[in-house]
């Protein structure tokens, strides 16, 4: 996501590859991960090689992000229920550099656990000031910042009394729309940990870890809101673990 372009040889552009190291990221069949059984493919996978058009655009500018966009607390007539948090990091690469101008989006239940989402029939409340999704650019250190509600565990029927701890999801995009990277954030000391599929189909146990935010009472602001801090590494042995296939819930 973050390798450049090779200077054309011969007139063709050549692109570097990447290749995913094994036994960090989750496989595209889990089977405690119910859902990953009906989309996980049968058959080996064809890649398809990108040409110019895939890699370069098109990108969006700050024009078309603004800073209301980051603050999901501020969008309706009334306060959204619940705890007030800010939630914020870096995007690095497999060196610690920054990747600035990245669009990082986010969606996420609300305090009761439930999305405002039409497939969403968990019987929590909706939140008539909370519709649960944001985006930012990254700045010229790679950092982004969110101030949200932080979200409820909610049921999700994969399996009995089966409960997803409370987690944000982050998506970001690269040079072009075929470069997203989505994944999860979880917060500190969630019991539901050990009960959820998704949570434990990544094989290592650090880079489970690394999935989990840290509070940070420095970013805290007295009175209003708490602090969470969460970096996103791109690539290498402490990249961030991004989904194979499909969202997630």
């Amino acid at each position: 996501m973050t390798a450049d372009l090779r200077p054309p040889a011969g007139g063709r552009l050549i692109l570097p590859g990447y290749q995913r190291p094994a036994g960090v990221h989750p496989p595209l069949d889990s089977p405690e991960y119910r859902s990953s059984r009906q989309r996980a493919p049968l058959r080996p996978l064809v890649p398809l090689p990108h040409a110019l058009t895939e890699v370069t655009g098109p990108l969006l500018g700050s024009e078309r992000v603004t800073p209301a966009d980051s603050d999901l607390t501020t969008r309706h007539a009334g306060e959204p229920l619940g705890e007030r948090i800010i939630v914020t990091g870096r995007v690095l690469d497999s060196g610690g550099r920054p990747v600035p101008d990245t669009l990082v989006e986010i969606w996420q239940a609300n305090a009761a656990g439930r999305y405002r989402h039409q497939v969403d029939d968990h019987p929590a409340p909706l939140d008539p000031n909370f519709d649960g999704a944001g985006r930012c650019l990254t700045d010229s250190l790679g950092r982004f910042r969110f101030v949200t509600i932080k979200p409820g565990a909610y049921p999700w029927r994969n399996h009995l009394n089966a409960w997803r701890p409370a987690h944000i999801h982050f998506s970001l995009f690269g040079r072009a729309f075929t470069q997203r990277l989505v994944t999860q954030m979880y917060f500190p000391g969630d019991p539901l940990f050990r009960y959820d599929p998704i949570f434990n189909s990544i094989p290592d146990a650090k880079a489970r870890q690394r999935l989990i935010a840290t509070f940070d009472m420095d970013l805290t602001e007295p009175e209003w809101a708490l602090g969470y801090s969460w970096d996103i590494v791109l690539r290498g042995r402490e990249a961030t673990v991004f989904e194979n296939a499909g969202e997630g819930r």
